[in-house]
């Protein structure tokens, strides 16, 4: 099959994005006509997909069915997600308009493992604090007094791959592990000395909380006023998982009652006006997440856990064999339908 025949429109794409895309599209098993477009998928931007048979939309695309309806419409077969997370997809919509969704389920634990484990060393001893601190030539340690992981309860929600390449990390550095998943790994468990228990008691018995489980219909806001009020005194909390698995406004609560001590957030419930674009030259009028860069005990980044070049190449080569994968299966169908048929009409024949 000649996949130079096939047309694919990427949206939400910036140069890193157009440069590996491009570099795996020119191995000889892909060879697709790409567009790359800036701007997001949207019911505004959505014509620019017209004569493309795939979409390759990002994590903060609009994949809504009045969307994917129009996508239908245009000849759209295959919606090919740059990102792991389809819960920004309706799912039914696309299954009624004969498009079918494919994702990127794993690119790169350990990208966003390490970058989990980076920010819980950053906030625990301050050292985006003590990098401002020193280039202001104030050399003073006040107020950056941390604590030794040793010896302390790391609780990890979410045991796939991300959730045990975080578990792996955290081997050297003496903890307690406990985990929750709704469909444990007890091989992994023995394996990494991790002890799988109900929510509840992860909430209470945690130093730190690591978020690491895909967005549910029945995980949002896992983290709320009512979970929060469970958690230990001072606990530090890490998401670099899905934003709405946390409500921002009870968290901000904990923060300024001293129940959370620090968070580190590389997603936001609402960070699809804001992440991967710069703002700098205006001002932010989320309200919530402009209260919640004022705290000093917590970092937010701009989803970029993933960030690696590793990742990149994975999520790039994964999205073309997915649209390959797709094309072949669907000439191999045609095949046999043909073969079946022809059959058919000769035993009509004979």
């Amino acid at each position: 099959m000649r996949f130079s025949q096939i047309h694919a429109a990427c949206f939400d794409t910036k140069d890193y994005t157009r440069k590996f895309l491009e570099e795996a599209n020119r191995s000889p098993e892909f060879g697709f006509e790409i567009s790359f477009f800036e701007s997001r998928l949207t019911l505004q931007s959505v014509r620019m997909a017209e004569g493309a048979e795939v979409v390759c939309p990002f994590v903060n695309d609009d994949l809504s069915a009045p969307v994917i309806r129009s996508l239908g419409k245009m000849g759209v077969r295959l919606i090919a997600l740059r990102c792991a997370g389809i819960n920004h997809v309706d799912l039914n919509t696309a299954e009624k308009c004969g498009i079918s969704v494919v994702h990127v389920p794993a690119y790169s634990p350990a990208a966003i493992a390490e970058y989990t484990l980076g920010l819980l060393l950053t906030l625990n001893r301050h050292i985006h604090r003590a990098f401002n601190r020193v280039r202001e030539n104030n050399f003073s340690i006040s107020g950056f007094m941390g604590f030794d992981l040793r010896g302390k309860t790391v609780g990890i929600i979410g045991t796939g791959k991300i959730g045990l390449a975080f578990a792996r990390l955290l081997q050297g550095f003496g903890v307690r592990i406990l985990a929750f998943d709704p469909a444990p790994n007890p091989a992994a468990a023995q394996k990494l000395e991790m002890d799988y228990v109900p929510l509840d008691w992860l909430f209470a018995e945690s130093d730190v909380i690591s978020l690491h489980c895909p967005l549910t219909p029945e995980n949002v806001y896992l983290i709320r006023e009512e979970t929060i009020q469970k958690m230990k005194d001072g606990v530090t909390l890490l998401n670099t998982s899905r934003g709405k698995l946390v409500n921002t406004s009870d968290l901000i609560e904990g923060l300024k009652s001293g129940k959370i001590s620090r968070a580190g957030l590389d997603v936001y419930e609402e960070e699809s006006e804001y992440f991967f674009e710069d703002r700098s030259d205006r001002p932010i009028r989320d309200d919530t997440l402009a209260r919640l860069t004022t705290f000093p005990n917590v970092i937010v980044s701009s989803h970029q856990a993933f960030f690696t070049k590793e990742a990149l190449e994975n999520i790039a080569q994964m999205t073309l064999w997915n649209i390959a994968n797709f094309f072949r299966n669907e000439e191999l169908a045609k095949r046999e339908n043909y073969q079946k048929s022809a059959y058919q009409s000769l035993q009509e024949v004979f």
